[in-house]
């Protein structure tokens, strides 16, 4: 418990810092009201079910990469104006790890309720099943950036962030999947080892 209160006490602390002089408010509100969505549900739904720390940790830093985004856009974060001019890349990158945690985060999460509710009982599915409920989430965020973008005009172009990029939705929902699959592939054991531990109090 005491670690989940220094989590939720760091979730506020990056939430007000990116509130600070963001490069614009309308953005920051849109880029960093999932975080805040996410929380409230977590906190709604905590007695019926606490994850282990180490998801909420990932979450956290979900949280973190949001809070970032939001401060500067995703578009002008300047470590990836730094790494875009080191590289000669043609745009700032940022972007592409908030949907590489868009898909990490989401498949930790599923797949810790997955293996604690014993959701499936062919385990032949299950890593399948998880990139694709993942892959499915990655859309749905896309169809909600093209929705806003039309609402909003020109106020939704930092919030969809293309930066003049024909293929930026497919690489978006691209990375979403690679990132399901590296935490299925480099972070499973470790998240069993979290669960085992969780189950034994």
């Amino acid at each position: 418990m005491k670690t989940l209160k220094i989590y939720i006490l760091l979730f506020f602390v990056g939430l007000i810092v990116s509130a600070i002089q963001p490069k614009e408010y309308f953005t920051w509100f849109l880029e960093v009201i999932p975080a805040i969505i996410g929380l409230i549900v977590l906190i709604f739904t905590f007695k019926k079910f606490q994850f282990t720390n180490f998801t909420y940790l990932f979450i956290l830093i979900h949280c973190y990469i949001l809070f970032l985004g939001g401060h500067y856009t995703y578009a002008e974060v300047p470590l990836f104006d730094w790494i875009k001019e080191v590289f000669d890349q043609s745009r700032n990158n940022y972007d592409k790890v908030g949907h590489f945690a868009q898909g990490f985060v989401p498949a930790m999460i599923v797949r810790e309720l997955f293996i604690r509710k014993n959701v499936i009982s062919n385990k032949g599915y299950f890593n399948f099943i998880i990139v694709s409920i993942c892959l499915a989430i990655s859309a749905a965020y896309e169809w909600i950036e093209w929705w806003v973008s039309i609402c909003t005009g020109e106020g939704g172009d930092a919030f969809l962030g293309t930066q003049g990029y024909i293929w930026d939705t497919q690489s978006d929902m691209l990375l979403a999947t690679i990132g399901a699959i590296c935490m299925l592939a480099f972070f499973s054991r470790s998240q069993d080892k979290a669960i085992f531990k969780i189950n034994q109090q």
